[in-house]
């Protein structure tokens, strides 16, 4: 991630939400803070009624409720921060960025697993991706959500630390002779109740997922479409484990589908990676994230292009 020259990525100076609302309380000679002051009548807010109103945001309510009012959002939206919106500059961030680190211990274990499901050269049994679960997916990408924490990065910790609890959750469930959770099922109830159990598992994956894809809408397209796909994956693999064949084994072009999503997760995930680790000081191009026309960046870059057009 470039911290300093990559405009592609970050943006130079304040982005437009900042200059709407990290102006100075004393901005303006009448002792009133400027746009971030206005209220819902429309004449601006006095000092004492902002400083007010950013109290009462912290709960939830009142006027700036809604508003990132800190003086920490600066960059716009980049997945190779693991940030879907507006976040502080990078620059005096005493640790790496965790993102890339993270984003490829999942992208790795997704990668063998769809192949796995999706029968590349006859291979259908997981058990080589239990290894990898363990870890790759699971200790490591635990440990840089917790670092992703560190640098206080809510979104990444939440999504990284859980995907890695998933990972390691999953490894669990299919050491083979270790917990012996699949054989306890089929002694007590068959195989049937133990694929119901595991469909269950993924579709609360797919629940989970979807809460992050929803905070990922304003922020880049390669962002978005890597929660989008891994969606899908838990989708049609949650969907193929619940609706079994006729030989009640799980739903052979279900697991397929979800095997080529996950693949497509898998590859999105290396993307933003690389977009995280590529910048000009060790890159000869950057990678790009495209951002969305509704997002933050894509308003200020449309204004620009509005602007320009008019000179």
């Amino acid at each position: 991630m470039a911290t300093t020259s990559t405009s592609e990525h970050t943006g130079n100076g304040p982005t437009g939400a900042e200059k709407m609302y990290h102006e100075s309380p004393d901005s303006s000679n009448n002792g009133t803070n400027g746009t971030n002051g206005m209220n819902g009548m429309g004449r601006q807010m006095t000092h004492e009624e902002h400083q007010t109103a950013i109290a009462a945001s912290k709960f939830g309510y009142g006027p700036l409720a809604h508003v990132n009012s800190t003086a920490s959002a600066r960059l716009p939206a980049f997945g190779g921060e693991f940030q879907p919106g507006l976040y502080r500059s990078v620059e005096n961030r005493k640790f790496a960025n965790p993102a890339p680190l993270g984003l490829s211990a999942f992208a790795l274990t997704t990668f063998v697993l769809s192949l796995i499901n999706m029968r590349t050269r006859a291979v259908a049994e997981p058990n080589l991706v239990v290894g990898l679960a363990f870890g790759y997916g699971g200790l490591v990408q635990l440990l840089a959500g917790m670092w992703e924490m560190a640098v206080g990065n809510t979104f990444g910790a939440t999504a990284l630390s859980s995907y890695g609890g998933f990972w390691l959750s999953f490894a669990i469930i299919l050491t083979p002779g270790g917990f012996n959770i699949r054989e306890a099922y089929v002694e007590e109830q068959g195989l049937e109740a133990f694929y119901d159990a595991f469909g269950f598992f993924l579709m609360g994956w797919l629940i989970f997922t979807t809460i992050l894809l929803i905070a990922t809408l304003r922020s880049t397209v390669a962002f978005f479409l890597l929660f989008f796909t891994l969606d899908l994956a838990f989708l049609f693999l949650g969907v193929g484990y619940l609706h079994r064949d006729s030989t009640a084994h799980p739903n052979p072009p279900l697991i397929k589908t979800g095997g080529f999503f996950g693949l497509l997760a898998a590859f999105l995930a290396w993307y933003n990676a690389l977009a995280g680790i590529a910048d000009d000081s060790n890159s000869f191009f950057i990678i790009p994230v495209a951002h969305f026309p509704w997002s933050v960046k894509g308003r200020e870059m449309r204004k620009e292009k509005t602007e320009r057009a008019r000179v």
